[in-house]
């Protein structure tokens, strides 16, 4: 027969699994709900387990804050990586994007500590971070190579473009969809701006080429001026527009002295 520590073993890792993910997951949403404030003992009562059970996954509440920021940055980690090899590099990349913005600002207290000073980051975290940027870096390289991105954008101006957006997307939705001032910012990015936030991810709402101006135009109905071989340039197009803005000057009050 087997002992009764052998036979409760596996249970009793299992059960430990189970309640560190629970803590993990009161952790984020009180974290979220009530900044880094929240004590312990209340983030227990809401994963169900006693205090105990706690402070011997978790000793200190800065050890708890590097277990929850490491495994948000997994997350991302993962979610990135899950888009690689697409057949549309560009779409990946810009909703891996997407998702960074939208989802940061629930999670703004613990982004707020780890850029303190105050010994942050720490070296899970840090592991963690550089598993999120090879992932993006390899998104961004190619949509690069699809010509979806600008080719002058390095990782570290996604990353600084990220802290803008997220500073804009605080004042997120209830659905966390992203707000337009970010989804603007982000739409720097793009080799072909699109004119507004695509409600779906697949849409290629890209604007037309432009109609660069190639000369100076007529200030009354804007058609283009044609430059005379010699001579002083024209300021209308025509008579009729040289003699309606007389007209217009005339109407104008005199300045008060």
């Amino acid at each position: 027969m087997s002992t009764p520590s052998t036979a409760l073993g596996p249970v009793s890792r299992t059960d430990a699994r189970r309640n560190r993910a629970l803590v993990l997951a009161a952790a984020q949403q009180a974290f979220a709900e009530h900044g880094i404030s929240v004590s312990l003992a209340e983030i227990a009562r809401r994963a169900g387990v006693g205090a105990g059970t706690v402070y011997r996954h978790f000793p200190t509440k800065s050890d708890l804050l590097e277990a929850v920021m490491q495994q948000r940055i997994d997350r991302l980690a993962r979610f990135a990586a899950a888009h690689q090899n697409t057949a549309d590099p560009g779409a990946a990349f810009f909703a891996v994007c997407t998702e960074v913005v939208a989802s940061t600002p629930g999670n703004q207290a613990l982004c707020d500590i780890v850029q303190s000073d105050d010994g942050w980051p720490r070296a899970l975290i840090q592991s963690a971070g550089a598993r999120f940027h090879r992932a993006l870096e390899a998104l961004l390289d190619a949509a690069q190579q699809q010509g979806a991105v600008r080719p002058d954008i390095a990782l570290a101006d996604v990353l600084d473009i990220f802290t803008g957006c997220v500073a804009i997307q605080r004042h997120q939705r209830p659905d966390r969809s992203l707000v337009r001032g970010a989804a603007l910012v982000l739409d720097a990015l793009r080799t072909t701006p699109v004119t507004k936030p695509a409600t779906n991810p697949n849409s290629q709402n890209e604007t037309p080429p432009r109609n660069e101006t190639k000369g100076p135009r007529c200030p009354i109905c804007a058609t283009e001026l044609h430059r005379p071989p010699t001579g002083r340039p024209a300021r209308y197009c025509s008579a009729a527009c040289r003699q309606k803005a007389h007209r217009r000057r005339a109407a104008q009050p005199l300045p008060p002295r």
